[in-house]
């Protein structure tokens, strides 16, 4: 009866740290769009990040508005170089682009990691959120997907001088030199669907669908969500042996 008992105890223990660490996963779902996947066959532990709606920056977007927070997500990112837990990471992209240096800060995070990384482009990847598509070791978008690469734009009250003109280049330099160093697309090519002045409605600029993000060299491949955990499980076998 005592071992009955004892027993007993331990299945109850067990449901309850798995009902415990359910409503953990379900918490980090609903409140910070991740989860770390582990109930994979290969055993692999993959943070899931997912970046979603307007990348909010310095300012506060606006309480209508799907916000990806940099200053949440930083931390985050060196959490996860730290832990020795997680074996990779898999972006989640649906954005619209935002703050110029909070986005390429995010990028060069994910850059810098040493864990395997793949992204998954669903919906669209626009404007800044081109740099964070090709940060990845490896990129996804699926077929009916969208990236918008257009100039750098600017709200609000802009000064006439030509220091102005010479800001908005350098850091449209720095977004170009990123995004070419980390996908196959020319610096030319990529300044050339930049300044396109004939796809965008009052503005300049190129909308590549899908598989045209692949023919032009941005994106890796077209694919869904089962095609970008099979390749980050392969990146990680790889980087473990």
């Amino acid at each position: 009866m005592l071992n009955d008992h004892k027993s007993d105890n331990r299945e109850n223990h067990e449901k309850e740290e798995e009902l415990e660490s359910k409503r953990y996963k379900d918490e980090k779902i609903e409140k910070e769009g991740q989860v770390t996947l582990d109930e994979n066959e290969k055993k692999h532990k993959i943070h899931l990040i997912t970046i979603i709606g307007e990348i909010e920056g310095h300012e506060n977007a606006g309480n209508q508005s799907k916000v990806t927070k940099y200053e949440l997500l930083l931390p985050q990112l060196a959490s996860i170089e730290d832990s020795g837990d997680i074996d990779g990471v898999l972006l989640l992209l649906n954005t619209m682009g935002g703050d110029v240096e909070a986005g390429l800060a995010i990028a060069e995070m994910i850059a810098s990691l040493s864990k395997p990384t793949v992204s998954l482009v669903l919906g669209g990847s626009h404007s800044i959120g081109v740099p964070i598509a090709v940060s990845s070791d490896y990129s996804f978008i699926v077929p009916t997907g969208t990236m918008v690469v257009h100039p750098v734009r600017v709200n609000g009250m802009v000064i006439g001088a030509p220091q102005t003109f010479t800001y908005f280049k350098d850091v449209q330099d720095r977004i170009t030199s990123f995004v070419c160093g980390h996908c196959k697309i020319s610096k030319d090519r990529f300044e050339e669907l930049m300044m396109e002045t004939e796809v965008l409605t009052k503005d300049m600029g190129t909308v590549l669908e899908g598989e045209e993000a692949v023919q032009e060299g941005i994106i890796n491949e077209i694919g869904g969500i089962s095609q970008a955990i099979a390749k980050l499980h392969e990146l990680i076998d790889a980087k473990k042996r």
